[in-house]
């Protein structure tokens, strides 16, 4: 049995939350923090002078002994610089403990050093990070002591974002202002905020360490490059939500631990479809905090895994064959009133103002679905998108049978008089209450999924940041509602201007609908018959950032600057050139240093078998060697011709100017070369010895931890 654990108690010990400021701060200082936070109220440096002095006795208490902005470049993950609370020794020796408002508010990282697709050059090294009080900092444990984390945006000296924390809050202003004024038009007077809320769904691997420390494609890239499929995979879909496994059971337990202590609801636990895979939910929180929940909560599942002799595969796809990781965000708005906006309610038919949001997020959808689909393109999202357990690279909106019928009686008859209600599904055994049976379903095909008063989009790595998507979907929503309230202010007859207004949008985007099989090669070839985008891979993608629409679309809301878009479309490309580079290096270093080796060693035992036996008996039949030799040396010899193409590729495009074209040529002359080395590997791993071959197999690593 594990120590009890209080969760009550343990909840929140070590964030600088509400209740611990209303008990440390003095009264005025608190209700002026408040205002900033609830109403984006610019802090006063006097308040933030002893909002800083209280933070940092507390995080004294709690064990501190530095502080850290903390915030998140364009590099996929966290970055933080540690200062140390103490100041110069005074002439006695002793140093005090020191915090000031300035040093809360603002920190000056070195911009150059990260990447910022041109907006920052090597001398130019000026950049700012700048605390979201909106997110409560937080005092982290680990092997370095404890250390006061304080969440922070980060901008260029000259203001442009070089962060995934600024856009998004930015975004998030855009979709409060526009949400609000259609409120109004409904008669909401009481409502003073309106907040995306969001809740992302981590699934992850998990492997022994010792086996990981044994592949250099673990290691390099976080997927594997070679592999052969096991005899089992996930066909008998015995791992999903089975029972779980002590060790992990015992890893599971210290995530929960860690993640509540700093105010992350891990609330959903499980094992997922594939063998090692596994699943942690939180509940939902306002899109800035959801998304630096979900970078804590990728950093404390590979911590822990360290600690319990096993290593977290946070990549997409880290085996070819087998269930790839997502990370499903999902999404609404909510008040601070505590209201809705997707809640269809009980009669969705006669909720004119569901229907109007509804129709908006549509032709938003639609309209946007190329930049929805680059917020979820990266490098492992390419081997993900469009498998069996991935939606499609199409977007297509799932809605479910109930609005199904709402907006199809809205279509053929312009009104809708009705909505399908649950019935009562009998179990048939006497023991068991009959339930209500729901009037909508699900479809884990849909890219982006309605499930009851939210929207699922499906499609983001489990990699990445949250913040991508959510500002797409922030700043397209907002779009649509603007539209919207401009057209109803200037209405005469409001309830006859919505009622057309949401007839008009269903039938302009209704194209983007589709409640079936979104895995099907049928829907493949519907969707090019609609018209809508069919972005296969990050280098598709990547271009919809920088399109007159999208720029249009993110200036009018001060989301991002054509430069800060043309930026980050830069640093994309560099990034997916960079990480196929090292991907196909590290094939090249395994192919030749281990590889090869190896199936020469055991091509040379074949032979002197083969030599061996006919030596002690001329007459013994050696077919089986013979051919197992014949085979085995056909492959190696395609697999060194393999790798000969590989390196040539690999070094030709290295040798070109990094940015779009280079891309673009990692893409269609490497990607194809390392496919093609993989091919007669994988099929050497199931002749040669396993006590020859170099490496922990796909068996070996799924189903041994």
């Amino acid at each position: 049995m594990g120590e009890y654990i209080n969760v009550v108690e343990t909840f929140g010990c070590d964030v600088f939350n509400d209740s611990v400021m209303q008990a440390r701060l003095p009264k005025k200082i608190y209700k002026e923090l408040k205002k900033t936070i609830e109403e984006g109220k610019e802090l006063s440096m006097e308040i933030a002078d002893v909002v800083a002095h209280e933070m940092k006795e507390w995080a004294i208490e709690k064990g501190a002994t530095h502080y850290s902005h903390w915030f998140q470049p364009l590099t996929g993950v966290t970055a933080e610089k540690h200062d140390a609370f103490i100041t110069a020794p005074m002439d006695n020796g002793k140093v005090l403990m020191s915090f000031s408002g300035k040093e809360l508010i603002k920190g000056e990282p070195d911009a150059s050093s990260f990447p910022s697709g041109g907006l920052r050059a090597t001398f130019e090294a000026r950049g700012y990070t700048a605390w979201d009080c909106t997110s409560p900092a937080f005092v982290r444990q680990d092997a370095g002591g404890a250390t006061l984390c304080i969440p922070t945006a980060f901008c260029s000296y000259t203001g442009e974002a070089l962060d995934q924390k600024t856009p998004l809050l930015r975004s998030m202003e855009a979709i409060n202002k526009e949400a609000l004024r259609l409120l109004r038009l409904f008669g909401n007077t009481t409502s003073k905020k309106v907040t995306p809320s969001v809740g992302a769904e981590q699934e992850y691997f998990l492997v022994d360490a010792e086996k990981f420390e044994q592949r250099k494609d673990l290691i390099y890239t976080g997927r594997t490059l070679f592999g052969a499929m096991p005899p089992k995979g996930q066909e008998l879909d015995d791992h999903y939500f089975g029972t779980i496994r002590q060790r992990i059971a015992g890893f599971m337990k210290n995530v929960n631990e860690e993640l509540w202590k700093v105010g992350v609801t891990s609330k959903t636990q499980h094992n997922e479809v594939a063998p090692a895979q596994h699943e942690l939910a939180p509940i939902y929180a306002p899109a800035n905090i959801a998304a630096d929940h979900n970078q804590i909560m990728m950093r404390i599942l590979k911590k822990v895994a360290s600690r319990h002799g096993m290593r977290c595969l946070l990549h997409e796809k880290p085996f070819a064959g087998v269930n790839g990781s997502g990370k499903h965000n999902n999404w609404s708005l909510t008040t601070d009133d505590g209201i809705n906006l997707l809640d269809p309610g009980k009669t969705p038919h006669e909720n004119v103002q569901f229907l109007l949001v509804l129709t908006c997020i549509l032709k938003a959808v639609d309209t946007h679905a190329d930049l929805l689909r680059e917020s979820a393109a990266d490098v492992g999202n390419d081997q993900r998108l469009g498998g069996n357990e991935a939606p499609p690279a199409v977007i297509s909106v799932f809605l479910g049978e109930q609005l199904g019928d709402v907006l199809d009686q809205l279509i053929s008859t312009g009104t809708a008089t009705h909505s399908k209600k649950g019935t009562i599904l009998e179990t048939g055994v006497k023991t068991l209450p009959d339930f209500m049976k729901d009037a909508t379903d699900r479809n884990r095909t849909s890219p982006f999924a309605f499930t009851g008063n939210k929207f699922e989009f499906r499609m983001v790595g489990s990699r990445d940041s949250i913040s991508e998507c959510n500002v797409v979907l922030n700043t397209i929503a907002a779009e649509a509602f603007k539209e919207a309230c401009d057209r109803l202010e200037a209405a005469e007859d409001f309830d006859m201007a919505v009622h057309d207004l949401i007839k008009e949008l269903l039938a302009a985007h209704r194209r983007v609908i589709f409640n079936g099989n979104g895995y099907s090669e049928e829907w493949v070839k519907e969707a090019e018959q609609r018209g809508l985008p069919n972005l296969r891979s990050m280098v598709d993608a990547i271009p919809a950032l920088v399109t007159d629409k999208a720029v249009k679309l993110f200036e009018e809301f001060g989301v991002f600057t054509r430069a800060e878009l043309e930026s980050r479309a830069e640093v994309e490309y560099e990034s997916y050139a960079k990480s196929i580079n090292i991907e196909a290096k590290t094939m090249i270093d395994m192919a030749g240093k281990q590889i090869i080796p190896a199936v020469i060693r055991y091509t040379t035992q074949l032979a002197g078998s083969i030599s061996a036996v006919r030596n002690a008996c001329p007459e013994a039949d050696v077919s089986t060697q013979t051919e197992l030799l014949l085979e085995s040396s056909d492959l190696l010899a395609e697999t060194k011709t393999a790798l000969s193409a590989l390196e040539d590729a690999t070094a030709r495009c290295a040798a070109m100017e990094s940015g779009k074209d280079q891309a673009l040529a990692y893409h269609s002359e490497v990607v194809p070369a390392m496919e093609a080395l993989r091919t007669p590997v994988d099929r050497l791993e199931m002749l040669v010895d396993k006590d020859l071959w170099p490496m922990p197999s796909y068996g070996d690593l799924i189903f041994e931890v």
